[in-house]
């Protein structure tokens, strides 16, 4: 079963959202069934960072709100990100452009690596600290997971993968993507929002039930099939 996913690395409830899904796939009976493809969507894609600037500050520019409800907004959120397990750090979160993250995310795609490159990204900024907008943090969180660095260097540096950006981005707006994360099963089905994992499950489970009803059923009815007459020792 194909599940294509939008998201931003530094969304917040993107996380939230790639936890709660984990989760129901611990619980789904066929997990080995489940093909997963992150694709590239970015919340602010003109963003320029502001030197010095934090990110209580970045959210309240970005919202129209004081800086104190900006803060109020991240301690909200971090206490949803507790919730599953996360430890969102916005005393030291580092306001990003995701251009050239969202390209690495590709490039680990291209090695296998898609979804341990989109966790180590959204793990180093969100609890971390770590610096997106630096493509030698970008390449040292790449290696963590196994890609090779001079690789990297030259992917981030040539654009290599911002098409396959662009073209993530283009598709989003085909189909109809508001906000994010964005779930798409096979297809067919879409999810909007960091959903609880029952709610996956429950997709998961319909899909999976219309993947085996749709598949071709042998039926061997006898005296119908012509052949060798085949025994324990062999067929004739």
């Amino acid at each position: 079963m194909k599940v294509e996913i939008w998201s931003d690395v530094v969304c917040p409830f993107c996380y939230i959202g790639k936890r709660r899904f984990e989760e129901c796939l611990r619980q789904f009976g066929h997990p080995e069934a489940v093909e997963v493809t992150w694709r590239s969507f970015q919340l602010t894609p003109d963003f320029q960072p502001v030197p010095g600037q934090n990110i209580h500050d970045s959210l309240a520019a970005k919202k129209g709100v004081s800086p104190a409800e900006g803060r109020r907004m991240n301690d909200h959120m971090a206490g949803i990100a507790r919730e599953v397990g996360l430890a969102y750090d916005f005393e030291h979160a580092v306001p990003a452009n995701t251009f050239l993250a969202h390209q690495l995310v590709h490039l680990g795609a291209h090695h296998g690596r898609q979804d341990a490159t989109k966790e180590r990204l959204m793990a180093a900024y969100y609890t971390q600290g770590r610096d997106l907008n630096d493509v030698e943090t970008l390449v040292q969180l790449g290696t963590e997971v196994g890609l090779d660095a001079t690789e990297i260097r030259q992917a981030l540096a040539a654009g290599t993968y911002a098409e396959a950006v662009r073209y993530d981005e283009y598709q989003a707006q085909q189909i109809g993507v508001q906000g994010v994360p964005f779930f798409v099963f096979e297809d067919k089905y879409a999810v909007s929002g960091a959903q609880p994992a029952e709610l996956f499950a429950e997709v998961l489970g319909k899909v999976w039930d219309e993947a085996q009803a749709a598949k071709p059923q042998l039926v061997a009815v006898a005296g119908q099939i012509d052949g060798p007459a085949c025994g324990p020792d062999g067929c004739d």
